[in-house]
Order: C-alpha cells, then sequence, then structure tokens
C-alpha cells in the first residue's frame, strides 16, 4: 500500500505554539498595564497563571483527540449551574471554585462553537446551542450570546440545508442575541478589566495599540490553522466567537478578554484553540485514510 502525501497544513503543535506567542502577549501586556495602574499582583498574576494552565490542558486536548461532543455536553451543564449560583445583583454569569471566581460562559464557550462545527449535521446539537443561547439570555450575558450567536450563524452558513431552514435559524438567533442586549446589566465597570484598553492608552498609547493588535491577531488565529487554505468550519466559528468576545468592548461595558484581569477567557481562548487542533489533526487522519491506495 501507498500513503498519498497529506495536505501542507501545520499540525497541532505548530498551530498551538503561534497561538500561544500571540496570546501570551496579549496576556502579558494587560498585565503591565494592571501593575502600572496599581492592581495588585495577586489579580493580575492569575491571568499569567490561567495562560500557563490553559496552555497545558490546550496541547493535552491535542494530543488526545477527544470526542468533540463532551464539549458540548459539558457547556451547557456549566452554563445552567451559573443560574443556580448566588448572583450579582439579579445577574448569574459565575460559579464559584473555593476562591475562583469562574465566568462559566467565558471558559466554556470557545471549545463547544468548535464542537458545534464538528457535529452541526445532527440535529441534538442545535438543540444544545439553542439551551445555551438561552440561558445566556437569561443570566444575561449580552457579549457571549453575541459571540456564540456569531459561530452559530457562521455554522448555519455552512450547512447543506434548504436555505428557508438556514434563514430561519440565523434569524432566531439574531433576536435571542438581541434579548440578551435588551436585558437590564446593573453591574458597575470595572477598569482593569472592562476599562483596560482605556488603562493601557493613559499608560502608554503604543502599548494600547500593541494589546489591542495582539488581541486581534489571536482572536482571527484560528483561521491560520488551514496553514493558508480554506479555513474549516469549525475553525471559522471559533474565530468568529473569539473576534466577537475581542469587539464587544467597544461597543459596551464588557470585559475585554486576553488582556483585562479575568482568568476565564484565558482559558476558554487555550481551550477552543485546543479543540480545533484535535479537530484539524482528526480530519487530516480521516483524509489521509480516503487517500489510501492499495
Amino acid at each position: 500500500m501507498r500513503m498519498v502525501p497529506d495536505s501542507d497544513a501545520p499540525g497541532s503543535g505548530r498551530f498551538l505554539a503561534g497561538f500561544g506567542l500571540l496570546s501570551l502577549a496579549a496576556v502579558a501586556l494587560g498585565c503591565a498595564v494592571a501593575a502600572a495602574h496599581g492592581v495588585p499582583a495577586g489579580s493580575w498574576a492569575r491571568n499569567l497563571a490561567a495562560w500557563g494552565a490553559g496552555a497545558a490542558a490546550a496541547w493535552m486536548v491535542a494530543a488526545r483527540t477527544p470526542r468533540l461532543s463532551a464539549f458540548l455536553l459539558i457547556a451547557p451543564a456549566a452554563l445552567a449551574a451559573t443560574l443556580l449560583n448566588p448572583g450579582q445583583e439579579g445577574v448569574h454569569r459565575w460559579i464559584d471554585a473555593g476562591p475562583l471566581h469562574v465566568n462559566a460562559a467565558a471558559v466554556v464557550l470557545p471549545a463547544a462553537v468548535v464542537a458545534l462545527a464538528a457535529l452541526g449535521d445532527r440535529g441534538w446539537s442545535w438543540a444544545v446551542a439553542a439551551g445555551m443561547l438561552g440561558v445566556l439570555v437569561l443570566q444575561p450575558d449580552a457579549s457571549q450570546a453575541a459571540a456564540l450567536g456569531a459561530a452559530m450563524i457562521v455554522v448555519l452558513a455552512s450547512l447543506r440545508a434548504p436555505a428557508l431552514v438556514r434563514a430561519g435559524g440565523a434569524g432566531a438567533t439574531v433576536l435571542a442575541v438581541a434579548a440578551a442586549f435588551m436585558r437590564p446589566d446593573p453591574l458597575v465597570p470595572v477598569p482593569e478589566v472592562e476599562g483596560i484598553i482605556g488603562l493601557a492608552w493613559a499608560w502608554s498609547p503604543a502599548a494600547a495599540v500593541a494589546a489591542v493588535a495582539a488581541l486581534a491577531a489571536t482572536a482571527l488565529f484560528p483561521l491560520r490553522s488551514a496553514g493558508g487554505g480554506r479555513p474549516s468550519t469549525p475553525a471559522l466559528a471559533l474565530a468568529a466567537c473569539c473576534t466577537v468576545q475581542a469587539a464587544a468592548p467597544a461597543f459596551g461595558a464588557f470585559p475585554v478578554p486576553l488582556v483585562g484581569v479575568g482568568m476565564s477567557a484565558v482559558l476558554g481562548f487555550w481551550l477552543g484553540a485546543g479543540a480545533l487542533a484535535a479537530a484539524s489533526d482528526s480530519k487530516r487522519r480521516n483524509h489521509a485514510g480516503e487517500k489510501r491506495e492499495v
């Protein structure tokens, strides 16, 4: 038997290394800005710790190539748990794990949208996605609802389904996201979380520009998983999810992922990258098997 050479797409190692360098730049710049403005080290140092833990988790996920359906089972359970946790002024977005205050959506959504994109032709996956979006409306968390909604629309556009079905699904998704934005959010923004870019500009305009550039490059880096070829649907979905999270603070008082103080998004971006690497490696192996000649 002879194996036809696989595509020239980079392996998971190269992809994760590139993602890691860009995300570390964003996290490190955010830590420097927070430290310069007197934020206690115990707060911003958690971002660095989360970056290390997320990197380890992403490499483990990529190496073991788990069933992506697991992410679609874990995500709704984690989101539903936030509704049982004591809220802040009626807002339920967090799960308390000892001393840690974890934003569940920020952690689980990136990997979940990769799984949705890989399993989008299965009806149950859309029931799960709709349920997650409904919970985000109830929390409420408009930025995360918009991120999930953007990824859902990307996946819908890729399906081989009647145009009316895809358009109806996209319309329902947009309405749900709009409902999340209409829910009252009484929480007061925290400068080093939602306002970190403003703090960076006050400290050093160059640092602010570099932080925005590093965040944007990290959010879009999933598109590079194809090595210059056409990005896969999971890559497009993850890029849409991360980009909307990164852009949301420009339109409201939403946390700035990676740069702002908050470990949840750091972990979430890494888990999404690990899930995408696993999905890409699995697809390459299947593709190679199909090309096997006797």
